[in-house]
């Protein structure tokens, strides 16, 4: 089964464009609870999947008294303002490295403040401005823990094998190959389902059991007490995860992937909007957020995203993007 309609854009009364996707929810114990399209298609998680890339940070106990607004950092990808660019800053200091050791890259931030100070002070962008320099810095305090060579985004690299190794433990499928991420670290694919999956372990973790456990439930309650560090303002992560109060976390990734964890009711969520766009993969989040009781649909982030009224330049109301007939009804 291919992707099926998800959101669509209408104007004067007619479809303009629509996205199609495929989505998973998935219970910790009761396994596939519904799903649309082709719950089997691989994709590429690209950053939705950072609660994954850290784990080994926390398993191996190299991230033993990590703050939970590091955590978060871990997961994030941030928009390089201050309080990104501060909190990565201080946490390379306290390891005795710097921007230096990142292989990240550099990238303007996405944070207009920052951007504008940059410019005002005749200043560029450095590699802790890149939105995955916290993801990086964990990765850095792992290596150290390792024993490995600078070079840690390698693919045979210690703290990448640990990354896979983990990755395809929790998703519960063998990765049929990797693509090399933005930041240069490998992404490694999988099904909308086993992704779905690892996140319904998360949502189970209780803290109380092994390493792996205790890890998940620190990642996830970290991102979701810590929204801002995740993301940033005005992103849809640090929203809706304030307006869900802390009882879920979520993390989207490139080329409209989305996931949530729903530790109340054990539920995992995977969602890849095929065309790769954004706006859908917020809508259709928020749509599968509110149908399982964790979000309002008349909350001010979800009326952002859901059945969201386009206006132009001048405040003419142009438009709406909306859900697509049958999703996610059953």
């Amino acid at each position: 089964m291919g992707a099926v309609p998800m959101v669509e854009l209408w104007r004067g009364g007619r479809m303009e464009s629509r996205h199609l996707g495929h989505a998973v929810v998935w219970h910790a114990t009761g396994g596939l609870v519904e799903s649309w399209g082709n719950a089997a298609e691989v994709i590429f998680p690209r950053s939705s999947c950072k609660m994954l890339q850290a784990l080994p940070l926390l398993e191996s106990g190299a991230g033993a008294g990590l703050r939970p607004e590091q955590l978060a950092l871990a997961c994030a990808s941030h928009q390089g303002a201050a309080l990104h660019v501060d909190a990565v800053g201080r946490w390379l200091a306290d390891m005795d490295m710097s921007e230096s050791d990142l292989r990240c890259g550099c990238h303007e931030p996405g944070d207009r403040d920052e951007r504008d100070r940059l410019i005002r002070g005749g200043e560029s962008p450095c590699q802790i401005h890149n939105n995955c320099s916290g993801k990086h810095t964990g990765f850095l305090m792992l290596n150290r823990h390792l024993g490995g060579d600078a070079e840690y985004v390698l693919p045979d690299h210690p703290v990448q094998q640990a990354v896979k190794q983990a990755f395809e433990e929790v998703t519960g499928e063998t990765s049929p190959g990797y693509g090399i991420d933005g930041c240069s670290a490998p992404n490694h694919a999988t099904s909308v389902s086993g992704l779905a999956r690892s996140m319904a372990a998360f949502a189970a973790a209780t803290g109380g059991g092994d390493a792996r456990d205790r890890a998940m439930f620190a990642l996830t309650r970290a991102m979701a007490a810590h929204p801002a560090h995740v993301a940033g303002e005005t992103r849809a992560c640090t929203e809706l995860m304030r307006a869900m109060g802390g009882r879920v976390a979520i993390k989207t990734g490139a080329e409209a992937v989305f996931v949530a964890i729903i530790p109340e009711k054990q539920l995992g969520i995977a969602l890849k909007i095929a065309d790769g766009g954004t706006r859908a993969s917020e809508a259709a989040i928020c749509a599968l957020l509110v149908r399982h009781g964790v979000l309002e649909a008349d909350h001010p982030a979800t009326r952002k995203r859901l059945n969201a009224v386009q206006a132009n330049w001048r405040g003419v109301e142009t438009g709406m993007v909306q859900l697509a007939p049958g999703f996610p009804a059953a």
